[in-house]
């Protein structure tokens, strides 16, 4: 892995083909290497839920970096603002985890079926609240629907609700790791539009499901 300056990570993520697809690679293996030392306070990476974890916030890191690009101000190493980024995501996970039963499946291909009962099932909430929840999920599954494609769809599935590893997400779907990561850059993006047409944020959808 060559060592680049902040410059060259922005230039070389920026890019197309071999150079973005080496500079992806590199950065991946920056994030998985710090990932064990970051999170020790809070999950050993003996812990057999660690591999796992790390796959996933490493996606999700990545994605979340190729989205910010423009937002990097260059007052730390181009490394140091990734590797805050991926141990904010981390952390959300771990809090979050409880929410990753429920299928997407069961959220986009039945509009008649209710909200899967592990995203609403929560004893401490008030009424008011999962009345909330239900509607929120309800639009959720409708933006799902209408906004991405198939395959798309396919791939949060794998990824962001079956937590299959990168690598065999792309042999099941016949594709290659960069091309999924496009796969979900653009669903991404889609997503973020849409959100913002109906006036919702990604923090309103995870705020629903916070409050009691």
């Amino acid at each position: 892995m060559s060592t680049r300056t902040n410059e060259t990570w922005l230039a070389d993520l920026r890019a197309t083909g071999l150079t973005h697809e080496e500079a992806l690679n590199d950065l991946r293996n920056v994030i998985q290497k710090g990932l064990p030392y970051a999170l020790s306070r809070w999950l050993p990476a003996s812990d057999p839920l660690f591999p796992p974890l790390v796959e996933e916030v490493t996606q999700e890191t990545l994605l979340r970096v190729l989205d910010q690009l423009d937002t990097f101000e260059g007052r730390s190493l181009f490394t140091t603002w990734v590797h805050k980024i991926a141990i904010r995501i981390a952390l959300t996970e771990l809090r979050r985890k409880r929410w990753r039963d429920a299928s997407l499946d069961e959220l986009t291909e039945n509009e008649d079926a209710p909200p899967p009962a592990g995203l609403l099932a929560d004893s401490h909430a008030s009424p008011e609240t999962s009345a909330e929840r239900k509607d929120m999920l309800e639009r959720v599954r409708r933006i799902l629907q209408e906004e991405l494609t198939p395959k798309q769809r396919e791939a949060l599935t794998l990824l962001g609700l079956q937590d299959m590893p990168m690598d065999e997400a792309a042999k099941k779907m016949k594709t290659n790791r960069n091309a999924l990561y496009k796969l979900l850059h653009d669903a991404r993006l889609r997503l973020k539009k849409r959100l913002l047409i109906e006036g919702l944020t990604p923090q309103d959808l995870l705020s629903a499901f916070e409050q009691k």
